[in-house]
């Protein structure tokens, strides 16, 4: 379901939006607001993917506060003055609701939303989910989810993969590296690639997965330890 949030100055405003959603099962409505620094302080730690948005508020307009949020949200953008509409289609607004709007508009907004949504899921999902690579005289096809570490050899590298099985490559790591999801994968040795997901337990030193040891470089520490806390 599509993780959302709304913020108006008007609770009554608010009560309905949560009506709505909760007749649909395609909206989770997570949290309301009638404080812009509330919402502000929620959205910095907790991710979402849809913003109910009332244009005119006290304080900071809907599409002031909508060009601060740091996190990329889809909006519904919500208002009483239909002279606001340019304003929010501006901003690639999903849509626009004039108040008083109806269940059944209100519907027709947020499917607009279901397939934006489905259609960011589904294109993250196509995104470098493979890796191809030449050993033996073919072309291999792995799937980046397989792959349990990469250990480089001067010019060659193997890619461990489950199954216990082993491709060897002529390639070099920084190579690798480019062609593999950044957000999945981190080199923490001069020899060594690894998912961050498989990861076990971590010593001073020395990470642990799937049943092998692989050192930490002095060079490769500290980004990964920053990194490795934040995750």
């Amino acid at each position: 379901m599509i993780k959302a949030i709304a913020i108006d100055d008007e609770p009554l405003a608010l009560e309905l939006i949560q009506e709505f959603c909760s007749q649909t099962n395609i909206i989770s409505l997570e949290k309301t607001f009638t404080k812009v620094s509330e919402l502000q302080k929620y959205i910095q730690n907790i991710p979402i993917d849809l913003l109910f948005l009332d244009i005119q508020m006290p304080m900071l307009s809907g599409v002031e506060l909508y060009k601060s949020l740091q996190q990329n949200v889809m909006v519904i953008f919500t208002t009483a003055h239909s002279q606001y509409a340019i304003d929010g289609f501006d901003l690639n607004a999903v849509d626009y609701l004039l108040k008083p709007f109806s269940y059944e508009r209100f519907l027709t907004a947020v499917n607009k939303a279901n397939e934006l949504y489905d259609y960011k899921i589904n294109k993250i999902n196509s995104e470098i989910q493979y890796l191809h690579v030449r050993s033996d005289y073919s072309l291999h096809k792995i799937p980046t989810a397989d792959i349990l570490f990469i250990e480089s050899f001067a010019d060659y590298i193997d890619i461990h993969i489950t199954d216990s099985k082993k491709i060897t490559t002529r390639m070099t790591l920084k190579t690798v590296m480019e062609k593999l999801p950044k957000n999945d994968f981190m080199r923490v040795h001069r020899s060594f690639v690894i998912p961050l997901k498989r990861i076990e337990k971590i010593g001073r030193k020395t990470i642990y997965l799937s049943q092998r040891e692989i050192p930490i470089g002095v060079n490769y520490e500290k980004e990964f330890f920053t990194r490795f806390n934040t995750q």
